[in-house]
C-alpha cells in the first residue's frame, strides 16, 4: 500500500525469516524493554553493535550483551554526534523512549515521550547526517493516538524519519516481561515483546518505508 502523502511503501508485515548481512549497527535505546532484548540478536546474527545508554550504571549491560557501550543523552548533541562519528555506524536504530515503569505513571510522563520522539529524533538524524550513516530505523506505534502532543510528536517522529529515507517501525502494544502487560496480552494491535525483538532484527536489510510490527499484522484499535 502506498503512503501518497509521503510517496513510501506504507504498513507491510515484518518478515520474520530475513537474513541480514553483517553491518555495524548503533542501537539508541539499548537498555530499555525493546532494545535490551535486540542487543544479543544483532551480535549473534555477526553483526558489531554499539549500544547507547544514558545511564553509567548500565554500560556494564551493554558490554555483557555483546556489544560496545556507549554513555550519552540524546540531549546532549555535541557528544552525541562524537559518539556516533567515532562508531561510523553503517545503520542507526532509534529505540529511545522516555516512558515510566508502571501505566499509572503515563500522564505525568508523555511530554517527556513527545520530546524524545521530535527533539530526541532530530538529534539521531543529525548525528547519523555528520557520520554519513544513510541508514535509519525508529520506533513508533502501530494505533491511532488521540489528538493533542503524544499524537502530534509521533507525526513528527515518523515525518522525519522518512524524510531521511529511513524505515519507520510500528509496533503493536508490547506485552510480556518487563512491560506494562506482563501478565497478559493488551487489546489489538499488539505483539509479545520477545517476539517484536526477533522481527525487528530481521527486517533491518529492509528499504524505505512504513514497517509494522504486530501480532497477525493486526492493526486494529488498541485497546
Amino acid at each position: 500500500m502506498q503512503d501518497a502523502a509521503r510517496g513510501v511503501t506504507a504498513d507491510r508485515p515484518a518478515d520474520r525469516h530475513a537474513a541480514v548481512p553483517p553491518v555495524r549497527i548503533f542501537v539508541a535505546g539499548a537498555t530499555g524493554v525493546l532494545g535490551s532484548r535486540i542487543l544479543p540478536l544483532l551480535t549473534r546474527a555477526g553483526h558489531t553493535v554499539a549500544g547507547m545508554t544514558r545511564s553509567p550504571e548500565k554500560a556494564a549491560l551493554v558490554r555483557a550483551l555483546g556489544a560496545e557501550p556507549v554513555v550519552c543523552d540524546v540531549y546532549d548533541v555535541a557528544t552525541l554526534t562524537s559518539a556516533v562519528e567515532r562508531f561510523q555506524p553503517d545503520l542507526l536504530l532509534h529505540e529511545l523512549t522516555d516512558l515510566p515503569d508502571t501505566a499509572e505513571e503515563l500522564p505525568a510522563r508523555r511530554a517527556g515521550n513527545a520530546r524524545i520522539r521530535v527533539e530526541g529524533t532530530r538529534n539521531l538524524i543529525d548525528a547519523a547526517t555528520a557520520s554519513g550513516c544513510s541508514r535509519l530505523f525508529a520506533q513508533s506505534v502501530a494505533w491511532a493516538l488521540p489528538p493533542g502532543d503524544g499524537a502530534a510528536a509521533v507525526q513528527a517522529l515518523e515525518d522525519a524519519v522518512l524524510g531521511f529515507g529511513g524505515v519507520v517501525l510500528r509496533y503493536g502494544q508490547l506485552y510480556g516481561p518487563g512491560t506494562f502487560y506482563p501478565d497478559s496480552a493488551p487489546g489489538a494491535p499488539r505483539i509479545h515483546v520477545d517476539a517484536a525483538a526477533e522481527r525487528t532484527a530481521a527486517v533491518l536489510d529492509q528499504p524505505r518505508g512504513i514497517i509494522t510490527i504486530a501480532e497477525h499484522d493486526d492493526r486494529g484499535p488498541a485497546g
